[in-house]
This record gives C-alpha cells, structure tokens and sequence, in this order.
C-alpha cells in the first residue's frame, strides 16, 4: 500500500490531498520508535506518520482491517473505507473526484 499511498501523495498533495499515516503496533518490536522511525526511511514514507501505541485512533474509527485506509472528504466525513490491498486505480479514481468537490 506505502508505495501508491506515496505516489498519491506526491501527485496530489498541491490539489490539497493530505496524507496521515497512523502506525498502530500489533508486535512488541513494532512499539519501538527507533524501529518504526527505521521503516519509514527504508519505505522512503514522505508523509507523517502519527504513532498510536495506545490503539486510540484505531478504536475511535472502530477500525478492524490491517491495512485500513480512510478517505476523508473537505468536510471532514469519512466517504470512503479501503480494506486491505489492491484496487489501487479505483482508489485513485475516489481521490480525485473528492479533491474535484467544492466546499
């Protein structure tokens, strides 16, 4: 997902996209920040990524999906949920119609 995620970002961010990952660590060497800050220089992540240790933000967007991915429209509503892999040009179909919309 990283590296679409990173084209989008590249791609869309002057049309307003804004990308926030969020890193909610499942295994005890994934609670590391020296670790985690490591992958995201190997994974060349542009983007900031929020750490979120105590699964906060997992639980207050009710999140069950590894990797989950939120579309969230200029208004602030979720529009769309992205579960899991692939379907990465419908996606990117969904991300340009949202930045297309006014507000």
């Amino acid at each position: 997902m990283i590296p679409s995620v990173r084209e989008w970002y590249q791609k869309y961010s002057e049309d307003g996209l804004v990308v926030i990952g969020v890193h909610t660590p499942e295994f005890r060497h994934e609670r590391e920040l020296a670790n985690v800050e490591e992958a995201l220089l190997r994974l060349d992540v542009p983007y900031p990524v929020a750490i979120d240790k105590d699964w906060t933000t997992w639980r207050a967007y009710h999140n069950r999906y590894w990797p989950a991915m939120y579309l969230i429209d200029k208004a602030g509503q979720i529009r769309h949920l992205k579960i899991g892999e692939g379907r990465y040009a419908e996606t990117e179909v969904i991300i340009q119609a949202l930045l297309a919309e006014e507000f």
